[in-house]
């Protein structure tokens, strides 16, 4: 709290990749992305450097750090070994690295205000990239009008972890503002806008969590989802009601729906080519045991699996077919991590990841129902949700390749590892302290039938002159006579005490 440049960089760390956005073109637009990269790098840094030290050691702490850095500083290891295209390997490691710069600054035993303006930062950040990446992809896209086209521009990359959050305001903590309902109902008029079925699922599997989370018991369950199925029932109708007003965007809802009928071989397009890179990413890194140990490397090359090629007859050519030549991040997080990183330096952020969100679920659970009133108790729920997110996401592309949604992750894995060890070390300790060792029956009943040993004993100390006294030497001077001060200068004189 006594850097006051602490939340400048807070803010600057975190909105300017708000702002991001895909270029056209691969030849356009870096030297604006570089503006935007360059302060986030920077505030992060600045922040690692100023951030307060645990002091305990922490078992789950230690192992996400050891599983990230063996994921993104181990990944140069797969690039020197393969020699990919240092230029795609940057331009994809990049948000990796970023994950690893927001877990890095969050991770700390942070002040109270300070962690409250980290949340105040993320908040306003998701929102503005939703409002941002919206706009941006209407007016690049054409309009409204071309649904077709617009629909893969309009979609924040941390659309579901904005959902996260708002849910955990809704779902566990009970407050309801209108302008929460508000971005909560855009965000869902977005999802059906992009015409995403992967979104809505997403959307639903943060529900449950949620209304998971927040009952510790079954009846508690029960009713925290017929709460939550209320306030999506709500939600859903009103958006859908707006939604179908727009002819265009119900027709095209209809024929996602039916596509797979529609096509010759009775499957659907997306789903196929999605099978085929997937199938193409493990044939490649199966191929050789130094493939699948330390991978590919990001940046390299990937295709369509040839197997997949009848399934999409009718719908894309053999030509086109065989020209897919891609190196950006692949649209499957956990087939590509392995694919880049191989069993060595691929599985290590995904196994983070799962086990951060299972552990810091479970106790969110149980000091929720033990101790509803901790002080960061809804820091820690609302940076879980926020975690969440990553693994919805994930059902449709690759959350963490985009730059803005590599950092904001990252920032929520962090807080996530750090609100669990201060509250494992003020609540689980305090419910240990309070448990008293309990002796057994048997032991009991032995120690009640002997008796106690009693404590030594000091002998009393003699009384001053006792061995004079015992000797008769000392006589009872009740019966002297009286003061002769004649006798008394002939004593001193021959040097014996007045007294004698």
């Amino acid at each position: 709290m006594r850097n006051k440049y602490a939340t400048l960089w807070i803010w600057m760390c975190l909105c300017p990749l708000a702002l991001d956005y895909k270029a056209p073109d691969a030849d356009s637009g870096h030297a604006a992305q570089v503006l935007l990269v360059a302060p986030t790098l920077a505030a992060a840094l600045a922040l690692i450097f100023i951030a307060p030290r645990f002091r305990d050691a922490s078992p789950l702490r230690r192992f996400v750090t050891v599983c990230l850095m063996l994921s993104v500083p181990g990944s140069l290891i797969s690039q020197l070994v393969q020699g990919n295209d240092f230029g795609n390997y940057l331009r994809v490691v990049l948000p990796f690295l970023l994950f690893l710069l927001g877990y890095a600054l969050a991770c700390h035993p942070w002040h109270e205000n300070r962690i409250g303006q980290m949340e105040k930062a993320l908040f306003w950040a998701n929102l503005i990239c939703l409002v941002f990446t919206f706009i941006f992809g209407i007016a690049t896209g054409g309009g409204l009008g071309g649904i077709a086209d617009v629909r893969f521009r309009i979609v924040s990359v941390t659309l579901l972890g904005l959902q996260g959050v708002l849910l955990h305001e809704f779902v566990l903590a009970r407050r309801f503002s209108p302008f929460m309902l508000a971005v909560f109902l855009g965000t869902v008029l977005v999802e059906l806008l992009s015409v995403t079925r992967s979104l809505l699922v997403g959307t639903v599997l943060l529900f449950l969590m949620a209304a998971w989370m927040s009952a510790p018991s079954l009846r508690y369950l029960l009713r925290s989802a017929l709460r939550v199925f209320i306030v999506s029932v709500v939600l859903g109708a009103m958006a859908a009601v707006a939604i179908w007003s727009m002819p265009s965007v119900s027709e095209h809802w209809m024929q996602r729906f039916t596509v797979a009928a529609n096509t010759q071989t009775g499957k659907d397009p997306t789903t196929i080519t999605r099978l085929a890179e997937m199938k193409d990413q493990v044939d490649q890194v199966t191929s050789s045991t130094q493939s699948l140990l330390l991978g590919e490397g990001y940046g390299h090359y990937y295709h369509y699996s040839p197997q997949y090629l009848p399934d999409l007859a009718g719908t894309i050519s053999a030509k086109d077919f065989y020209a897919i030549h891609e190196w950006a991040a692949g649209h499957n997080f956990w087939i590509y991590q392995l694919f880049a990183g191989g069993l060595l330096f691929g599985i290590g952020l995904p196994l983070a990841v799962l086990v951060t969100l299972w552990h810091c679920a479970r106790a969110y659970r149980r000091w929720r129902g033990r101790t509803p009133g901790a002080p960061l108790l809804p820091v820690f729920g609302r940076s879980i949700l926020l975690l969440a997110a990553l693994p919805a996401t994930s059902i449709g592309g690759n959350p963490l390749g985009p730059r803005f949604s590599g950092l904001v992750f990252g920032v929520a894995l962090g807080l996530a590892v750090a609100t669990y060890c201060r509250l494992h070390r003020q609540l689980d300790s305090k419910a240990r302290s309070r448990v008293e060792p309990v002796a057994p029956q048997s032991a009991a009943v032995a120690v009640a039938r002997h008796r106690p040993t009693p404590p030594p004993t000091q002998p009393p100390r003699p009384a001053p002159f006792a061995a004079a006294s015992s000797r008769g030497t000392l006589r009872d001077a009740s019966g002297s006579d009286s003061y002769d001060a004649d006798r008394a200068r002939d004593l001193r004189q021959r040097g014996m005490p007045a007294s004698a």
